[in-house]
């Protein structure tokens, strides 16, 4: 009778006492992004804007070996990325493969090819069921392509949004990134949604870097409206000066590992598309390079690397423009000010520098004025200003490096013989082209 009394309260207590036994958790299915694989912005090469899906073995490795022996890799292009076009049928498990009639050694050994080589392979699929040349998308089979990825060696993924009704932008491009967290392998990831979801709302913790435009083109003014013989909307590419526009208002949102992507180089690069051809000049080229490297966006090439021209290699391996692209603060240039054709851009750099360019969107030359004193940045971004009042830049040109640099003036420091000399400098920049300088802050004298 006792041993029944002290057994009854017992399980009183028991279950009058709040339970503290550990609960098992529920494993998240949310995995973090790979990280360190994009401080800086994306720098390489990708097929699409010179071969679009006409790609093969044989050419691809011929430009890999084209970006060591032009110095390209040196400079930091060391992506080499196939764009639509590479797919096989899918196995009878789901998984994907290559076009074993386009690259008869398969992805693998191209991986190999690179790697041995100091490049980096980038793919391309899509988050829909299809990919927008209407190969297999990776819509139900995003853990099997990350992995195969993976097993290829592949470091870097443009994922794409054709044929994706009915999907959720934020929700296939989060499965994508846990997909490939998952894979094992650490591999660069790059939104290609155009935009049109606002991805630099949501995606800072999804991909490294994210479309904010449509489809560039080798146009450096927009493109005029044109219809077909039956009356049909032609395709046009949206050019340089239009996706600067969409793109300049987002700068807070870029910076180290997340970084606002306007678009693939059209550097040395021509296309007929509709029966209309589509180019550049180079002035037209450098002022492309130009503001790609201000708004600190990726630099992904897209021209033909076997008949480069020594003008568009000098641009393209400019490295003191590089310099201001890869810059590790990772600000994105503001735009200080319009004024006619001339657009006035500054952008923070390490060591208290500046980049300074000058863009003219004009039919004519422009001779203008440099007055410091009416250039004054204060930045809320970066909590930056230049203080041109009072502190001295030396400054150096950046698509001149042999020219020998000159310096601003602040209050007081530019007296000669009782007068005051000023830092005004007279500069005449070409139609569609710019100027740019990089601003040094030295000891006054």
């Amino acid at each position: 009778m006792k041993r029944s009394i002290l057994l009854s309260a017992l399980f009183l207590l028991l279950a009058a006492a709040p339970l503290t036994t550990a609960q098992p958790r529920r494993p998240s299915a949310d995995l973090p992004k790979w990280e360190g694989v994009a401080d800086t912005p994306q720098m390489g090469w990708s097929s699409w804007n010179c071969f679009m899906t006409d790609i093969n073995e044989t050419q691809i490795k011929a430009i890999a070996d084209a970006m060591v022996e032009l110095g390209l890799v040196d400079a930091g292009y060391i992506y080499l990325n196939l764009d639509d076009g590479w797919h096989g049928e899918r196995d009878e498990r789901g998984f994907i493969r290559e076009d074993r009639t386009k690259f008869p050694s398969g992805i693998k050994a191209l991986a190999d090819y690179l790697h041995a080589r100091g490049l980096k392979l980038g793919i391309y699929s899509d988050a829909g069921n299809f990919t927008c040349a209407c190969y297999s998308g990776s819509l139900g089979h995003e853990y099997q392509d990350a992995y195969t990825y993976a097993q290829w060696g592949v470091d870097y993924l443009k994922y794409d949004w054709c044929f994706t009704n009915n999907v959720n932008p934020q929700g296939a491009y989060t499965l994508m990134r846990n997909a490939l967290r998952k894979a094992g392998r650490p591999i660069f990831f790059s939104i290609c949604e155009w935009g049109s979801n606002k991805p630099w709302e949501w995606a800072q913790d999804v991909g490294h870097s994210w479309r904010t435009t449509g489809d560039i083109g080798p146009a450096f003014a927009p493109v005029p409206v044109s219809y077909d013989e039956n009356g049909k909307r032609r395709w046009k590419p949206m050019s340089v000066l239009e996706i600067i526009d969409r793109n300049e208002p987002l700068r807070a949102y870029a910076g180290p590992g997340h970084w606002n992507d306007p678009d693939m180089l059209e550097v040395g690069n021509s296309s007929t598309v509709d029966g209309i051809f589509y180019d550049m000049t180079e002035s037209e080229d450098r002022a492309h390079f130009t503001m790609w490297c201000m708004m600190a966006a990726p630099l992904i090439l897209g021209n033909d690397l076997r008949s480069i021209s020594e003008e568009t290699l000098a641009i393209i391996k400019n490295k003191e423009m590089i310099a201001v692209d890869q810059d590790p603060l990772g600000i994105q240039g503001l735009r200080l000010k319009k004024k006619g054709d001339l657009q006035y851009w500054f952008k923070p750099l390490v060591n208290g520098d500046w980049a300074f360019c000058v863009m003219n969107t004009g039919e004519e030359a422009a001779t203008v004025t440099l007055d410091w004193s009416a250039l004054e940045v204060d930045d809320k971004l970066s909590g930056r200003k230049t203080r041109f009042d009072t502190v001295n830049y030396e400054v150096c040109d950046l698509w001149n490096p042999a020219a020998k640099p000159f310096r601003t003036l602040a209050k007081g420091t530019g007296k000669q013989r009782g007068r005051l000399v000023t830092a005004k400098r007279d500069v005449t920049i070409p139609s569609h082209d710019v100027i740019a300088y990089r601003l040094s802050p030295v000891a006054a004298r």
